[in-house]
């Protein structure tokens, strides 16, 4: 018995990226060559050869996984693509009715994507029909005991799978009311979902709403739909309402007001009751306890947006026209620019507003924005749209407006070279490193490119060491600064302001009321003739004085500046006492006679009434205060220097230690 090729596995999208259009039809033809070859089989060669060939097993089980989660857009356009996909569903249909199908279609998994992408009018009777058997309650025992784990673990599980399980998951409970009924069989289900809607995860949230009204809606189907466990069921929701409504959180925020708000499960529930004549009070009481926790305002859809199409007088132009084309194109561009800001208007009233301002599209939208229309245009119909077959403006002057400019285009330093002209050698042309394989060590090793010895050293006599250049430190934009160039005019010009300050502050040392700001003191003379003195106004003159009271040390600045002090003392004036003529005592007073320049005179400085004065009684009659040119001042200096040494400082040093015996008291 001869038999058939195996399949390859339908590749992932990873390698199929990788597959050209050539190969990848090539492919969709082998494998519907295949597919019809194994449909060809009678039964009796078709069960022990196709069902028993595990390659055509992993073929369908990856075809259905990659096409139900990529579409069957991932087939491609080709002719073979379509039948493939219908090949494909009988193949699986005749491997499933069989007595003993392969096990790996008999997985949730694959029936999930069978359902998914297969509609449920084709695959409900089959997916119902291998439901019972011992591997498929296997497998799908298997995801309940797992999914309840999930669930109840909340945040402690993995979230991201478990909302990717319940959505594949919801393709077979959609297409199979006896497996609706296998989930919802028990509470733990349907309780992991509501306790599992607590987590702020919204498309956890949508995926749980979407597994527990499926799972509803199912057990209404059917043969032999299950009113009975839909009632209990019912009564679990609202249980599980009352319980939520009761505790610390949000009334809303429970997963029965979302199911019963968001989907039509109350709806659905009582018109299969209805239908099926078996509806209770019991029934109608929790329907109606399940609508009370119905969120408000959340059965009110949104109302849906109308888009009214805008004619815009845009379609071919007849024979009747006389308006060249490029002015009925400018047309349209004004109407369509008037039209993007206000398009509630019709393009023929736009078109009135235009051949009302002389085609000014600035003025028409000022007008419009201004509701300053003309009565006749505001009377008018505003919705009136351009008709092909009304007559046009006539009009001499037919010459097309100048259109914008163009988008400018750029320009840089490389256009028209070697690149633009495609002359460059291909052997220059590289990208990254030209030699990446080489270090810096072989690079600084490498001397061909470095210069010879003969051109540095022909560089170093070219250089003469002795050629100083122009020293150009004190230049003004070297050096940062203004270099005072002795400009007479700025001279003339500080002289001035000098001479104003000096003035003003003249004038304030001899008398401050003169800068006082009242009437009388801007009228007095002094006032007036400061102002000619410093060319300054009143105002100015008082801001001055002002200003000065405010900045001590601005003060004491301009007494420095301006203090009549220069440092040179040609004379120094006498300060010796001088005998007066009636005995006063007076200083600076002068007798008559020789003895006048005496130190002392007549009263004398004895000590114990000795008589005897310091300057006099000696002989002389100089002073050493008096002219240089004077003999007895000469004689009074060479007698103080003399005596000093034997006197005056000895005299000063005893007295001292007197005074240190004593304890450093006086007396």
């Amino acid at each position: 018995m001869a038999t058939l090729p195996p399949f390859a596995p339908f590749p992932e999208k990873p390698w199929r990226e990788d597959i050209v259009p050539e190969e990848w039809e090539a492919c969709l033809s082998n494998w519907l060559a295949l597919a019809e070859a194994h449909l060809s089989l009678p039964n009796d060669r078709f069960t022990p050869q196709s069902s028993k060939d595990e390659s055509l097993s992993s073929f369908l089980v990856s075809f259905m996984r990659e096409v139900a989660s990529n579409g069957a857009s991932v087939l491609g356009t080709s002719q073979p693509a379509r039948p493939l996909l219908r090949q494909c569903f009988l193949l699986v249909a005749r491997c499933l009715r069989t007595s003993s199908p392969p096990l790996p279609l008999l997985q949730w998994e694959f029936l999930s994507d069978f359902c998914r992408l297969y509609s449920k009018r084709r695959t409900c009777a089959l997916i119902s029909q291998v439901s019972q058997k011992s591997q498929v309650i296997t497998s799908l025992n298997a995801l309940k005991k797992s999914l309840i784990v999930a669930l109840d673990a909340g945040l402690k599980g993995d979230l991201k799978t478990l909302e990717s399980r319940l959505k594949r998951l919801n393709h077979l409970i959609h297409a199979s009311p006896e497996i609706a009924a296998f989930f919802l069989a028990g509470s733990d289900f349907l309780d992991g979902l509501i306790g599992c809607y607590r987590i702020m995860n919204p498309p956890l949230r949508k995926a749980i709403v979407t597994t527990a009204y499926l799972s509803l809606v199912g057990l209404t189907e059917g043969d032999s739909p299950k009113f009975s466990m839909l009632t209990d069921q019912l009564y679990s929701l609202k249980a599980a309402a009352d319980s939520h409504k009761t505790g610390p959180l949000n009334a809303n925020d429970s997963m029965v007001a979302e199911l019963v708000t968001v989907t039509p499960i109350l709806k659905q529930v009582q018109r299969r009751f209805d239908e099926s004549g078996s509806s209770t009070t019991r029934v109608k009481s929790v329907v109606a306890a399940l609508e009370g926790f119905r969120k408000p305002g959340g059965n009110i859809k949104p109302k849906r947006p109308i888009k009214r199409k805008i004619d815009k007088g845009k379609g071919p132009m007849t024979e009747d026209d006389e308006v060249p084309g490029e002015m009925r194109v400018h047309r349209m561009s004004q109407i369509s620019q008037i039209q993007d800001l206000f398009p509630d208007l019709g393009s023929g009233f736009v078109s009135k507003l235009l051949d009302e301002y002389d085609d000014n599209t600035e003025q028409v939208i000022a007008h419009l924005l201004e509701d300053t229309l003309p009565p006749h245009l505001a009377t008018a119909d505003r919705t009136e749209e351009l008709s092909p077959e009304r007559n046009r403006r006539k009009s001499r002057d037919i010459a097309p407006r100048p259109t914008p400019p163009l988008v400018p285009t750029r320009h840089n330093v490389f256009d028209d070279d070697e690149f633009d002209k495609l002359a460059v050698d291909v052997s220059n042309i590289h990208f990254g490193k030209r030699n990446p394989e080489r270090s810096a060590d072989d690079i600084l090793n490498d001397r061909s490119s470095a210069p010879n010895k003969a051109a540095i050293l022909s560089a170093l006599s070219a250089f003469d060491a002795d050629d100083d250049e122009r020293d150009d430190t004190y230049d003004v934009a070297d050096a940062g600064l203004v270099v005072n160039d002795g400009n007479p005019e700025d001279a003339d010009d500080q002289k001035r302001k000098d001479a104003s300050e000096e003035a003003l502050f003249r004038a304030y040392q001899s008398d401050p009321k003169m800068f006082e700001r009242d009437a009388a003191t801007r009228r007095s003379q002094n006032r007036t003739k400061l102002k000619q003195q410093t060319g300054m106004t009143d105002e100015a003159i008082e801001g001055w004085s002002l200003m000065l009271t405010r900045t001590p040390h601005q003060m004491r600045q301009l007494e420095m500046k301006y203090s009549t002090f220069s440092g040179d003392q040609p004379a120094l004036a006498s300060t010796a006492w001088r005998a007066s003529p009636a005995g006063s005592g007076a200083e600076d007073s002068e007798v008559d006679g020789g003895n006048s320049n005496f130190r002392g005179g007549s009263r004398g400085r004895g000590r114990g009434g000795r008589g005897r004065g310091r300057g006099g009684g000696r002989g002389g009659g100089g002073n050493v205060a008096g002219p240089s040119s004077d003999k007895d001042t000469e004689n009074a200096r060479r007698r103080k220097e003399a005596n000093k040494g034997s006197r005056a400082n000895h005299n000063r040093r005893d007295q001292r230690a007197k005074k240190m015996a004593r304890g450093g008291f006086p007396g």
